[in-house]
């Protein structure tokens, strides 16, 4: 089981510093959208970001769904790992 729990720990972790690296790419104004490393960093977190998204609506064209997705991740972490 230890095994597992490593394996989990550590898909957390690379998903949050994609998921970062995501967050400080919307602060690169004229950002190419067909790089490939750009494309990559979209490919792998809308999947979790859109459905919170829906859920969330923006607040003053503020999309608070990373800052969600960083809590649940803390909270995964937290649980999995007392």
């Amino acid at each position: 089981m230890g095994g597992l729990l490593n394996i989990i720990y550590y898909v957390l972790m690379i998903f949050q510093f994609i998921l970062l690296a995501r967050v400080l790419m919307t602060w690169i104004p004229n950002l190419d959208y067909s790089n490939p490393i750009v494309r990559f960093l979209y490919n792998v977190t809308e999947p979790v970001l859109e459905p919170i998204r829906r859920l969330i609506p923006n607040q003053s064209g503020v999309d608070f769904s990373p800052l969600i997705v960083f809590l649940i991740i803390f909270v995964l972490l937290q649980v999995l790992f007392r």
